[in-house]
């Protein structure tokens, strides 16, 4: 041991100083102070942006809540200068809707902006009060064209739904023939020349299959050309014609979706093989659907943090539908023109988010997947500039391999997360070959490389047989592949002991979202995955086979499904108001370090119709019996690190108003064999070959109890997929009632051939192998973490002013900071880091 201390002494010699590397935020004192109601509203209050909005992309969208539109347009005026005059300005059009996107790159310094309401007629209402928002020049730059450019390259282009395809559509039908996925193009058309609604009394029930045989048969004729895939594409539309579609069936987005596409392509493919009668009932039908979902969507999606239904598949089939139409009637061209803005504004992931994660749930990705391809293919095509380079779609190839490793569990979170059913899966699949092609990202690449499933996919099968295959070859995950990764503007860091060897890789996952909990999320703040050989040792709990039936309110989307706290049994509500904030990460070879703020989280009841109106029809109330209501809890932020390569190590920070019982959960597929003296959990996963380890520490007393049943149990009868339904077990470790507590976890996971070691504790000292811990647990004194390893020299220190660094003194510039010494990127290095404050794009309130 002193011989590699020595050697080590003699490395930090001979780089002459330790490389200091200091990370702090100027405004980190005052980010614990400043807790807003909400970092995202759910629909728009308040004008955006404001002095008190950091921008995520230079241009910034200004949106305006719906409420405050009072006419039928809004016009935007945007300057540099308050007055609003000078070469800067920049006057819009009257629009019907509640955005403006300067398409051009913003200067650094302060913008002025402001807005008001517009008749058709030209009358012209007050201007609003003048907001002002400041551009810096670390904002990252993503700049797309004016319309006007994608009007000008429209009325060229015929035909338009692929028409970013076309270019290499007629050298891909003389290589088809020796095409990999030749014989299942031909399969799946056949499936679509098989289909037979003749004598279907009620034809329009199935648009939502006829779609799936249109793509298949549509992607055929395109390639071979041949009248047989085309008839029986116009045979489908003639059996639903003289029938008619009601208006309960258009007011289901997905099937209003479907339909609008299933006649568009058709109408667009087949033109002259209808008469013109059946062109015009088409056309009728197509307008009524954008008609409707035009003035649905105007005002609503761009104030919206994230409608799923509306983003995942029918902005897309409308659009098409406009892009098919937009010659001929002008709620097309209105309606492609709003689609245009409103990705420009609040896509490709809320408009919030350049992570390359999922905000709504990492399963639900895949139901994006088609729709995150086809957008930005489009309009970089019309426009001429590559969408691709969103930040978003540089991260998303990084974020699908961390969140979802090949062949393994999903780690991350959000409904879905524990299935492993093939249709989410192939689309995934297709989406990373589709990136890996069109970007040539390594990581989609390297997952492509292994996880094949794309071949199966129907709906991007025409992209990938027509466009060339990327250059740029892979075979293995990216040499300076990082231990972890933080996306930062969705509240989750991934960290892995490998993912080169993603086989034996042990991946946590540590989630604290500022979007909060609703749509497709969970109440899940401060909740950590750990997963080792592909599948959970500790994981969120629960089945996705209901939206919002008992289990599901109860079971799974609650905060007794996750490996997080319980406030006096109550949890966190299905609310935006129900945020975390990962405040803080560092990481390196050795540690890898995230800080938690959930403070916020523990905030009452749901306060959304839609949940209010689905506890209603469960017969439910949110109630603190179920786990919902007020607490007193004041502050809850939890230290997370993965010891590279197997100990994960938490300590947990707890306040109240009053003295409550703290509920600290963890969940597993296996039973806990516990031991109640040393507070020593051990599980055992025989088929994977390991065993996990956890142990508590804590000055206030805890009951251990564990139970393998569910407060509501899953509905077998809902179990449509294949769901084998196993009890799981929750263990609940319920501490004393008090205001303050702190909990020092420490996790070891062994595969077979290897032991955990005992931990030795002395006072607040803890030995753990070759890592050293010391955690201040009496809560009279404040909080502070210091860990060191004997053999690679890797430190944490947390609340400490100073420490010594390879012989040498170093100061913190804050003293509740967190200091890491690790090796990162090939050299020593001292990381320093404070609060990171939320990025707001609602109210500072």
């Amino acid at each position: 041991m002193n011989q590699q201390r020595s050697k080590f002494l003699e490395l930090l010699k001979f780089m002459g100083a330790v490389l200091l590397c200091k990370l702090v935020f100027s405004d980190a004192l005052e980010a614990r102070e400043y807790i807003p109601s909400r970092i995202h509203e759910n629909e728009r209050e308040t004008p955006y942006p404001q002095v008190f909005n950091q921008p995520y992309l230079n241009p910034v969208p200004l949106l305006v809540p719906k409420k405050m539109k009072l006419s039928d347009f809004l016009q935007f005026t945007l300057s540099k200068k308050e007055d609003f005059t000078g070469s800067t300005t920049i006057l819009s059009k009257p629009v019907p809707w509640c955005m403006f996107n300067p398409h051009q790159t913003l200067s650094s310094g302060t913008w002025y902006w402001r807005f008001r309401s517009v008749s058709k007629s030209g009358e012209a209402m007050s201007w609003s009060p003048t907001y002002s928002f400041t551009i810096t020049d670390d904002i990252p730059k993503f700049v797309t064209p004016s319309f006007e450019k994608v009007k000008k390259t429209m009325s060229e282009k015929h035909p338009r739904l692929y028409c970013f395809l076309e270019k290499g559509l007629e050298e891909a039908r003389w290589k088809m023939y020796s095409h990999p996925e030749y014989n299942r193009m031909i399969s799946s058309a056949r499936e679509g020349l098989a289909a037979d609604y003749s004598t279907d009394t009620q034809p329009y029930k199935h648009a939502s299959a006829m779609v799936a045989h249109c793509e298949k048969l549509h992607t055929a004729y395109m390639l071979l050309q041949r009248d047989v895939y085309a008839n029986k594409m116009v045979q489908l539309i003639r059996w639903l014609l003289p029938s008619q579609v009601t208006d309960r069936q258009l007011d289901d987005d997905f099937y209003a979706g479907d339909l609008a596409y299933l006649f568009a392509c058709t109408y667009e493919t087949c033109h002259d093989r209808f008469t013109v009668d059946e062109r015009i009932k088409m056309e009728q039908l197509m307008v009524k659907i954008l008609n409707h979902y035009r003035l649905r969507f105007q005002g609503t999606m761009e104030n919206h943090i994230f409608d799923n239904h509306l983003w995942q598949f029918t902005f897309r089939r409308l659009l098409q539908t406009s892009l098919v139409l937009y010659d001929k009637y002008p709620e097309a061209r209105d309606f492609f023109e709003y689609g245009y803005e409103l990705w420009t504004s609040r896509a490709p992931a809320t408009g919030f988010n350049r992570d390359g994660a999922w905000i709504n749930g990492t399963c639900y990705f895949s139901a994006n997947a088609v729709t995150l391809s086809y957008v930005p293919s489009l309009f970089s095509y019309l426009a001429g500039t590559d969408f691709f380079q969103h930040p978003w779609y540089r991260g998303v190839g990084k974020a699908m391999t961390y969140g979802w490793p090949p062949h393994s569990q999903s780690v991350s979170f959000g409904d879905g997360h524990e299935q492993m059913n093939d249709k989410p899966l192939i689309v995934r699949s297709a989406f990373a070959e589709f990136l890996a092609r069109e970007t040539g990202d390594p990581y989609a690449a390297w997952y492509t490389s292994i996880d094949k499933r794309y071949e199966m996919d129907d709906e991007m099968r025409l992209y990938r047989m027509v466009r060339p295959e990327s250059q740029k070859t892979q075979t293995g995950i990216p040499v300076d592949e990082p231990k972890a990764i933080w996306f930062r503007d969705c509240g989750e860091m991934i960290a892995n002991s490998s993912m080169q060897d993603y086989q034996d890789n042990l991946c946590l996952n540590f989630h604290s979202s500022p979007f909060g909990s609703g749509s497709h999320t969970h109440s899940d703040q401060n909740a950590f995955n750990l997963h080792f050989r592909g599948v959970p040792v500790y994981g969120s709990t629960g089945y996705y086979m209901n939206f919002a039936d008992a289990h599901n309110l109860l079971s799974y989307r609650h905060t007794r499904a996750h490996n997080t706290l319980l406030v006096d049994g109550i949890g966190q509500p299905f609310s935006t108001k129900a945020y975390g904030n990962i405040v803080r990460m560092l990481g390196g070879e050795h540690i890898s370090y995230a800080l938690g703020d959930a403070s916020s989280a523990y905030c009452g009841i749901s306060e959304y119709p839609m949940w209010i109106r689905n506890f209603a029809n469960q017969q439910l109330e949110q109630s603190v019996e179920n786990g919902f209501g007020e607490t007193p809890l004041t502050l809850y932020r939890r230290h997370i690190f993965l010891l590279h390569p197997d100990k994960v190590l938490i300590y947990d920070e707890m306040e109240a108003e009053k003295p409550v019982r703290w509920d600290w959960l963890l969940h597993s597929p296996v039973q806990f064999s516990i031991g109640e003296e040393a507070k020593r959990l051990i599980t055992r996963n025989e088929e994977k070959q390991f065993t996990a380890v956890a142990q508590l520490f804590s000055q206030q007393d805890c009951k251990l109890t564990q139970t393998d049943r569910f407060v509501a149990p899953p509905d077998e009868k809902k179990a449509v997929r294949g769901e084998v339904l196993n009890n799981q077990w929750h263990l609940t470790a319920s501490f004393t009632p008090c205001k303050r507590n702190r909990i020092l976890t420490l996790i070891q996971v062994n595969a077979d051939g290897t032991k955990a070691v005992e931990i030795v504790r002395d006072g607040n000292h803890f030995q753990c192998g070759d890592w050293s811990i010391e955690a201040e647990l009496d809560t009279r004194k404040p909080a502070c973490l210091y860990i060191s390893n004997a053999v690679n020299h890797a430190t944490f220190s947390y609340g400490k002013p100073s420490l010594l660094i390879g012989g040498k003194l170093y100061k913190l510039v804050h003293r509740e900071s967190s200091l890491l010494f690790d090796k990162i990127k090939g050299e020593w290095q001292v990381q320093e880091m404070a609060d990171r404050k939320p990025q707001l794009t609602g109210s500072n309130q």
